[in-house]
Parts: C-alpha cells; sequence; structure tokens
C-alpha cells in the first residue's frame, strides 16, 4: 500500500495595497514578522521612499472621484466592506491572535469591535455634513451657508500595538469623509493590514482611495510628512520624539496633524476623527431685496 505523499504547505505572501494593485516593494526587501512568542508568521514587505511617492500618486489620483461621490454612495461601499470583512472573519481573527498575543476568543471581540467600529463610520458618511454645517446669521439679504469639505490626501501612522481595531478607526473616518489615504501599518504587527488591502481590492472601493505601506514606520513616515501633495498626517503611530520631527516636516506646506496621544480604542470614538480633516467651505448668496413681507420672491 503506497504511503500518502506529504504536501507542502503554501505560505502566503504578503504585499503593499497601493493604486488598486498588489506590488512588492520597489527596493525588492522584506523583513520577518514574528508573534509574540518571536515565532516567525511571514515576511512583509519593507517599503521604500518610492512606495510611499507611488502611494501618494495613487491617492491624488483617485481624490476627485472619491470626494465627488455622493455621501449616501460612500456609505453604502463602506457597509459592502464590512460585509466582505465580516465574510473573512476567521482570517483576521487568526491573524490578530498571533500579532496580539490574544486568545481565539480575545482576538474574535477585538475583530468584532473592528467591523462593528467600520459600520459605525460607515453610517456617519450622509449625517455628518448636518452636524458640522449649516445656515448662518447674517445681517443682510444674503444666505451664508457653511459645508464640510474633505481635506485630501491624508497620511495614517497606525496604531503599534492595536493591529486591526485601532487601524480600523485610523482609516474609516478618514474616507468616510471623503478624504484618501496613504496608510503605514503597524510595524510590529502589519499583517492584518495587508489583509485588509486584500478585502478592499475586492469590494466597491475604487483603487487609490486606501494605500497601504508596510515596513519601517519612521523610514516611510519622513518623506510622507515632507512631501508637497499629501494635505494632512495622523500621528497616531509615532512616538514623541518621531512625532515631533514629523510635525517639524509637515509644517513646510500647513498640513492638518492630528497629533499622536494615548487611544483607548474600545472606548465610543465620538466625531472628533471624522472632523479631524474636514475644511469648512462657507458661501455666500444674495436673496435680493427683502421686502414687506420678508421676501423678494
Amino acid at each position: 500500500m503506497s504511503e500518502t505523499p506529504t504536501r507542502l504547505s503554501v505560505f502566503k505572501t504578503y504585499k503593499l495595497y497601493v493604486g488598486g494593485k498588489f506590488p512588492r516593494s520597489e527596493s525588492g526587501r522584506v523583513y520577518e514578522v514574528v508573534d509574540s512568542k518571536d515565532k516567525w508568521l511571514a515576511n512583509a514587505p519593507l517599503s521604500s521612499r518610492k512606495d510611499a511617492r507611488d502611494a501618494v500618486v495613487a491617492a491624488r489620483k483617485a481624490f476627485g472621484g472619491w470626494s465627488g461621490a455622493t455621501a449616501y454612495n460612500r456609505g453604502q461601499i463602506l457597509y459592502r466592506i464590512a460585509e466582505m470583512l465580516e465574510g473573512r472573519r476567521h482570517q483576521f481573527v487568526h491573524e490578530v491572535a498571533e500579532a496580539e498575543g490574544l486568545s481565539k476568543s480575545k482576538a474574535g471581540a477585538v475583530v468584532d469591535a473592528a467591523i462593528d467600529r467600520w459600520v459605525w463610520y460607515a453610517g456617519w458618511t450622509d449625517k455628518i455634513a448636518q452636524v458640522v454645517g449649516g445656515a448662518n446669521p447674517v445681517a443682510g439679504p444674503f444666505f451664508n451657508l457653511s459645508t464640510p469639505e474633505p481635506t485630501g490626501v491624508v497620511t495614517v501612522l497606525a496604531p503599534q500595538d492595536s493591529s486591526f481595531l485601532g487601524l480600523i478607526s485610523v482609516i474609516a473616518p478618514v474616507i468616510a469623509t471623503g478624504n484618501t489615504a496613504v496608510v503605514i501599518a503597524s510595524e510590529k504587527a502589519p499583517l492584518p493590514a495587508l489583509s485588509l488591502g486584500e478585502v478592499l481590492a475586492t469590494s466597491d472601493l475604487p483603487g487609490g482611495v486606501v494605500n497601504i505601506l508596510s515596513g519601517r514606520t519612521a523610514e516611510i513616515a519622513a518623506p510622507l510628512a515632507a512631501h508637497q501633495d499629501v494635505n494632512a498626517i495622523d500621528l497616531t503611530g509615532a512616538g514623541a520624539e518621531l512625532a515631533r520631527e514629523l510635525e517639524i516636516a509637515a509644517a513646510d506646506n500647513l498640513k492638518r496633524v492630528l497629533r499622536a496621544k494615548a487611544v483607548d480604542f474600545t472606548a465610543d470614538p465620538g466625531t472628533d476623527r471624522l472632523t479631524a480633516f474636514l475644511e469648512t467651505k462657507t458661501v455666500w448668496h444674495p436673496t435680493g431685496s427683502l421686502g414687506a413681507s420678508g421676501s423678494a420672491y
């Protein structure tokens, strides 16, 4: 009786997600990702400055279409992504458990919270304008309306210790409000972020709206903070010293900066991150001379 041949495992190859595609790092470099017990998990791409610049180009190209889409349409696309995350829940539970040293049950709770957080932000797409915009009282025959508009291309330094819930919590509000994002994944636990790219690629999200890079956070963040076509930067995943350096670089073209601070991602997120990367456009429109009845029409 012949023996069953030993089958070799097919290891997953993790790649960057830039412009809706999956390139390897331009430099060809990789680095080892290990779990909480220093066991090898995978080789992740080590992004270069060129990869960062390519991601900005992709994000800028996607910005017009994404910011110009209706808020309702953006919400539908984000909800579809949540459906797909739910369908790949088992995979993310496995990756989060290994990345953060959690039991399967605790990792499952984290993944469930992350999916719920994504749905929560999806529901805000067509409501945030009502909260932060409105009609302003002015003296004179004018309509004076303030409406929120997306800032543009946002660099996001994902949290280092919350590989999935924290990741979702910093990406979702950026794109829900019409911005496009260049995301630097957690340096020590990038695999859930790179897998998220696979979900985004097969959803209705246009390529380039979210671009995900892995590697040395400081090495990738420096050129992005100084990049003249990046409009804002979220420093959540930066340490104090790196954050200070990036703030100085970001000041060169007056980027909006969300400073690094300790965040409890399990708490109610509120609307702070939704409004962090919004600009306010105020429009004056003449109503004509008001007659005795209060209207010229």
